[in-house]
C-alpha cells in the first residue's frame, strides 16, 4: 500500500486549530495543486458532530472561495476534526488561514439558514444532517483559540 502522509503524522503532538500544508503534487503540464491540512479541533480529544461539521463544509465550500482565488476542494476528515484543503499552485498559509478565519466569523456571526448551501435532497447527498446551531458554536471555539500558521507551536494567532 502507498504511504500517506497524514497517516505518518503523529496526531498526539499537533496543537490545534492550524492549518498546515502536506504537500504539493506536481501535473504533468506542470500544474501544482497544494494539499493543507486544517484542523479545527484537537485529535483524540475533540470531533465535530457531523451535522455541524456537514454545515460547515458546505459554507467554507463557498465563503472560502469568495475570500482566496483558487480553492479546489474543502473535504472532512472521517475523524471528524478538520478538512484537507487542496487548492491550485502554493499559496501563502497566512492567507490561507486569513480566509478561513474570515469565513469561520461569517459562520458564528453573520450566517442564517437560508445561506447555507446544498440543504435539499436536490443539491445535497444526506441533506437531512446539518446543524447550523452546532456551525455556529464550533466557530466561536475556533476562533476563541486562533488558528495557528504551525501545526506543533501556536504561531500567528
Amino acid at each position: 500500500m502507498a504511504d500517506v502522509e497524514s497517516f505518518t503524522l503523529d496526531h498526539t503532538a499537533v496543537l490545534a486549530p492550524y492549518v498546515r500544508l502536506i504537500g504539493t503534487e506536481s501535473g504533468p503540464r506542470g500544474d501544482v495543486i497544494s494539499n493543507f491540512d486544517l484542523r479545527l479541533v484537537q485529535p483524540n480529544e475533540q470531533e465535530i458532530p457531523t451535522g455541524g461539521l456537514h454545515t460547515i463544509e458546505h459554507l467554507l465550500a463557498s465563503l472560502v472561495r469568495d475570500r482566496i482565488d483558487g480553492l479546489i476542494d474543502i473535504s472532512p476528515f472521517g475523524c471528524r476534526t478538520g478538512f484537507h484543503v487542496i487548492m491550485w499552485g502554493e499559496p501563502d498559509v497566512e492567507a490561507l488561514a486569513s480566509a478561513i478565519t474570515d469565513s469561520l466569523r461569517a459562520i458564528a456571526d453573520d450566517v442564517t439558514w437560508d445561506d447555507v448551501p446544498g440543504t435539499d435532497a436536490f443539491s445535497c447527498g444526506n441533506y437531512r444532517d446539518h446543524s447550523l446551531h452546532s456551525a455556529r458554536e464550533w466557530s466561536k471555539a475556533v476562533l476563541e483559540k486562533g488558528i495557528s500558521r504551525d501545526a506543533f507551536a501556536r504561531v500567528g494567532v
